[in-house]
C-alpha cells in the first residue's frame, strides 16, 4: 500500500536517513522506535508529503487514505466535539448540520444532495459511531455538543483521534497518541485498534500498548531502518543478537586483519616472502570490510539520596468531601497510608484520582474532613504546575545544582541526559523550553533530593523508553512512600505494590501487584506467559518445565563459555611461545648472518662451515615455527 524506496534526508549536516526503505501493507500495525531526535516524527513528515527527501520516493496505492494524528496541538474551530469527532468530510458535516442529525437545531434548509451526502457517507450509524468511540475515548454525553475549543488540549486532541477512528483511513499514523489518555481510556483504545480494518503506523514511548497492538517493530537509528517481526519484547531480543552477531563478525574480521598485517609485517623486507606479504596485502584490500556496529545505548543507572525516615503512619484522611461547585466528588471519605507502600490509583476518567491525589499533596482545599500528615513526614508533587517553581532566567544546568542534595555537576549532567537533556542542552535557559522539557527537568530536579512521601501524577508523560527505565530504576529503589497516577502500563507493573481504584466517590483497595488487580477485577492483562516468567510472577497453566528449561540452558552456556575461554587462553600462551622462540631464533639468524658477512670468519674453514650449517637448521626452524604460529592464530580465531 505504501512504498519508501532509498530515501535519504539531511539537516544541517547531520543525515537523519541514508539509502532507507519501508514497504507497509494492508492490516500490517508496526511501531516505530528509536532515540529521541533520531527522525521518527521526520519520516512520519516525510510520509505525509509535508516534507521532501533528498533522494528517493514515496509511492502510496492509488486511491489510499492516509490519517494522521501528530503529537501536540491539532487544530479545531467553532465544531461541537460531536462535529469535531465527525469532520472527515465537509460535505457529510454540512449535511448532518442541515439536517439537524448532530443534536443541534438545522442550520438552514436541506436539500436534496444532502440527503445523499449524508446517507452516502453511512449516515445515522456513521454518528453512533462516533458517539461509541468518544465514549470510549473518555467523553461523556454531556460533552458532545460542547464547543471543541473550549476543552484542554489533551481533550482536543482526543476528540481528534475520535475523528480518525470514525474515517478510518486506510493508513491510520499515530504519533504518541495514549500522551492524553488516563488509564481506562488507554485500554479501551488499545482493544479497539486490533480490530482496526487498516494498516497503523505509531510512534509509542508505551511499551505495553507497542506488545498488544504491533507485529512489526521498525527501529530508527543510525540512520537507518531496520524492520523486526514481532513485538517490542521480541524486538529487544533480536536486536540483542543481531547486535552480537554484528559484533562478532566484525571483531573476527579485525582478526584477520590483524593476523594477515602480522605476516606482512614480519616478511615484507624478506625478498624469499616479500611475494607472500604482498599478496596478503592484496587480500586485505580486497575484503569487503564490515563496518564497526554501533551499539544502542545502555540504560544509564544512577543513586539518588534516600529520604530521611518518617513515622509508621504517612497520611490519614478523616471523613474528607471534596465538590466543585455542584459536583461532589467525595462525601465523608477515610483514607489512611502507611510508610514505604507504593500506590497506583486506577479508575476511570472524571472518578477523582487527580483530586484525591492533591488533597494527599496538601494543594488541593477540600470542603470538610481532616488531613493529617504523619511524623516527620515531607511531602511533594510532581504535576505539570510544578513547573512554575523553575526559575526561567536559569540554565538547566544551574537549576538542578541549586539543591540542598550533595552532588557534582558530573552527577547532575549524567542525570540530565537520562531526562533527555544533553551536551550544550544543559546550557539552554529555562524560560526558553518547551512545556515537555519542563516537565522532564522537574522530574530530574525532584529525583536529586527527594522527599519521603512523593505524589506524581503521569511522571512518564514526555519521556523516551530509556528515560522511562531511569526513572523506574530510581523509584525502584526509592525506600519512601509513594502514591501515582499512570496510563503507561508498563510502568504501573514494575513500581506499583498496592491498587486503590477509585469510582463514585468511593476506594477500594487491591494489596498486591497490578496483576493481582487484574486478576480480581476480571480484566484483560494482555500479557505473555514470557513476560510474566521475565518479572518473576507465576503464571497460570505454565508448565514449570520451561522455568527448568531455562536454567539448564543457561548453566549449559556457562559451561561452554568456560570451556571456550580456556581454549582461548590455552591457544594463546602457545601463540605467545611461538612468538618468543621465533624472536629468539631471528636474532641468532641475525648473528649467524653478520658472522657470515666478516672476512675473519672464513680464516678457519671449519667455522664458516659450521656456521652455514647452523644458518640452513635455523631457517627451517624457523619457517616451521612460523607456520605453527599461524596455524595456532587461525585456532584461536576460529574459537571466536
Amino acid at each position: 500500500m505504501l512504498s519508501i524506496k532509498s530515501i535519504s534526508k539531511a539537516y544541517a549536516g547531520r543525515t537523519l536517513f541514508s539509502d532507507a526503505s519501508l514497504q507497509i501493507n494492508r492490516r500490517d500495525r508496526i511501531g516505530v522506535v528509536g532515540p529521541n531526535g533520531a527522525g521518527k516524527s521526520t519520516l512520519f513528515s516525510i510520509i505525509l508529503r509535508e516534507t521532501s527527501p533528498d533522494s528517493g520516493e514515496i509511492a502510496l496505492e492509488k486511491g489510499s487514505c492516509v490519517g494522521f494524528l501528530p503529537q501536540e496541538s491539532a487544530p479545531t474551530g467553532n465544531e461541537t466535539v460531536l462535529e469535531l469527532a465527525c469532520s472527515f468530510s465537509t460535505e457529510f458535516l454540512i449535511a448532518a448540520r442541515r439536517l439537524g442529525a448532530l443534536g443541534q437545531a438545522p442550520d438552514g434548509e436541506p436539500a436534496a444532495e444532502d440527503y445523499d451526502a449524508f446517507e452516502n457517507a453511512g449516515g445515522g450509524q456513521l454518528i453512533a459511531k462516533a458517539r461509541q468511540i468518544l465514549s470510549g475515548l473518555g467523553f461523556k454525553e454531556s460533552d458532545f455538543e460542547r464547543l471543541a475549543r473550549e476543552l484542554s488540549g489533551g481533550w482536543i486532541m482526543r476528540a481528534h483521534l475520535a475523528r480518525l477512528l470514525v474515517q478510518e483511513p486506510d493508513l491510520l499514523m499515530l504519533d504518541e497518541p495514549t500522551n492524553h489518555l488516563d488509564l481506562h481510556s488507554l485500554l479501551w483504545l488499545q482493544n479497539y485498534l486490533q480490530n482496526y480494518p487498516g494498516a497503523i503506523l505509531l510512534i509509542s514511548h508505551d511499551r505495553e500498548f507497542l506488545n498488544r497492538l504491533v507485529r512489526h517493530i521498525v527501529e530508527l537509528e543510525n540512520a537507518r531502518l531496520t524492520r523486526y517481526t514481532g513485538d517490542y519484547e521480541r524486538y529487544l531480543v533480536q536486536r540483542e543478537a543481531n547486535e552480537a552477531q554484528w559484533l562478532a563478525a566484525y571483531e573476527n574480521q579485525q582478526k584477520e586483519i590483524d593476523r594477515l598485517m602480522r605476516f606482512v609485517d614480519r616478511f615484507r623486507a624478506k625478498n624469499t616472502k616479500a611475494t607472500q606479504a604482498q599478496s596478503k596485502l592484496k587480500q586485505i584490500e580486497r575484503m569487503e570490510k564490515i563496518e564497526a556496529p554501533h551499539i544502542s545505548r545502555k540504560r544509564v543507572h544512577f543513586s539518588f539520596p534516600q529520604p530521611m525516615r518518617s513515622g509508621q503512619r504517612i497520611i490519614r484522611l478523616d471523613k474528607v468531601s471534596k465538590s466543585y461547585g455542584d459536583l461532589e466528588v467525595y462525601n465523608s471519605l477515610d483514607l489512611e497510608i502507611e510508610k514505604g507502600k507504593h500506590i497506583v490509583l486506577v479508575g476511570p476518567n472524571g472518578a477523582g484520582k487527580s483530586t484525591l491525589l492533591k488533597i494527599l499533596a496538601g494543594v488541593l482545599e477540600f470542603n470538610g474532613g481532616e488531613r493529617e500528615l504523619g511524623h516527620n513526614v515531607q511531602s511533594g508533587y510532581f504535576a505539570q504546575h510544578r513547573t512554575e517553581v523553575l526559575q526561567s532566567n536559569r540554565t538547566v544546568l544551574e537549576e538542578m545544582l541549586d539543591t540542598s542534595a550533595q552532588v557534582t555537576e558530573e552527577s547532575v549532567r549524567t542525570l540530565l541526559g537520562c531526562f533527555l537533556f544533553s551536551e550544550d542542552d544543559v546550557f539552554k535557559k529555562v524560560g526558553v523550553l518547551s512545556g515537555g522539557e519542563k516537565s522532564r527537568l522537574a522530574m530530574a530536579k525532584l529525583l536529586l533530593n527527594p522527599p519521603n512521601f512523593l505524589l506524581l501524577d503521569e511522571p512518564t508523560t514526555h519521556l523516551d523508553m530509556a528515560s522511562i527505565d531511569t526513572l523506574i530504576d530510581a523509584l525502584s529503589q526509592y525506600s519512601g512512600t509513594l502514591v501515582f497516577i499512570s496510563h503507561d502500563v508498563h510502568f504501573i507493573r514494575k513500581i506499583a505494590k498496592h491498587v486503590i481504584h477509585v469510582e463514585g466517590g468511593r476506594l477500594r483497595h487491591y494489596p498486591g501487584p497490578y496483576q493481582y488487580y487484574l486478576d480480581k477485577t476480571g480484566q484483560d492483562s494482555g500479557r505473555s506467559t514470557e513476560a510474566s516468567l521475565e518479572n518473576g510472577e507465576p503464571q497460570k497453566n505454565a508448565p514449570l518445565v520451561k522455568r527448568e528449561d531455562a536454567k539448564a540452558r543457561k548453566r549449559r552456556e556457562a559451561e561452554e563459555r568456560q570451556a571456550l575461554s580456556k581454549k582461548r587462553k590455552t591457544k594463546q600462551i602457545l601463540i605467545d611461545r611461538l612468538e618468543a622462540k621465533i624472536t629468539e631464533l631471528e636474532v641468532r639468524q641475525t648473528e649467524i648472518t653478520t658472522l657470515l658477512e666478516q672476512p675473519d670468519t672464513y680464516a678457519n674453514g671449519g667455522q664458516a662451515q659450521a656456521l652455514n650449517r647452523e644458518l640452513m637448521e635455523l631457517n627451517e626452524d624457523l619457517e616451521q615455527h612460523n607456520l605453527e604460529w599461524s596455524q595456532a592464530v587461525d585456532a584461536l580465531n576460529a574459537i571466536g
